[in-house]
């Protein structure tokens, strides 16, 4: 194949990918939707499979990239006007916080545990979970959160007060899915057996009625049961 013609496809289909992301809109790689993903992928892979083969003309290349860029055009526009398949295409917020309480269903179906659900709170500089009242995991794979009202920050020299130096510390996961995670109790110099202790002081016996076990010095253990067991309660 000649180098000419395939540095003129390059041109093309360079021109055509810029012209179509300015005309659907400027998006960070973190804001994508699993639409605005799959519409991306598919837009590359169209010129990319295009660029190397001998039996495919210019012409073709542009009515390819009018065509993907004309469907992803009308389908922005539905998904704008219409909510219900703005839904189907962008996907749906789910409430994985709600009012302090931990909503495993939304978390199983969103594929997320607990590591992944801590880390996307340290990002909002949440570093125990019982601070939070409200986290919403958003289309686009970010969480949104809403502390409680008395866990926002207020600045002690805001307030004229005096400041301590009072030691900050970490949260750690104890317990996850009814198993002990012992590197945990390592870390904070511990054993079972105090955990055991302080889960029956929150009303636990037994480790299977508990999905997860946070616990951080100066705080009280903060424990997600089983759903059934917090029906019941």
């Amino acid at each position: 194949m000649e180098f000419g013609k395939i540095a003129l496809k390059i041109v093309i289909g360079f021109i055509g990918l810029w012209v179509l992301t300015r005309m659907l809109g400027k998006k960070e790689i973190s804001q994508l939707t699993p639409f605005d993903f799959v519409s991306s992928v598919m837009l590359s892979d169209i010129v990319g499979e295009t660029v190397y083969a001998e039996d495919i003309e210019y012409s073709q290349l542009i009515f390819a990239l009018f065509l993907w860029g004309a469907l992803s055009f009308i389908f922005e526009k539905v998904s704008q006007k219409v909510k219900r398949v703005r839904g189907l295409l962008d996907g749906k917020p789910s409430l994985i916080i709600s009012n302090g309480e931990v909503d495993l269903e939304h978390m199983r179906k969103n594929g997320l545990d607990f590591d992944q659900l801590r880390m996307l709170l340290r990002q909002h500089e949440v570093f125990f979970i019982s601070e939070v009242a409200y986290a919403i995991f958003e289309p686009n794979g970010t969480l949104s959160v809403m502390k409680k009202p008395e866990e926002e920050a207020i600045k002690r020299k805001d307030l004229g007060l005096e400041v301590f130096n009072k030691e900050a510390h970490l949260s750690y996961c104890l317990v996850e899915n009814g198993v002990v995670d012992q590197t945990s109790l390592r870390m904070i110099d511990k054993n079972e057996a105090w955990l055991h202790q302080l889960l029956k002081k929150c009303g636990y016996d037994r480790l299977k009625d508990v999905v997860y076990a946070e616990w951080k010095e100066d705080e009280e253990l903060y424990v997600v049961p089983q759903q059934r067991n917090r029906r019941e309660k």
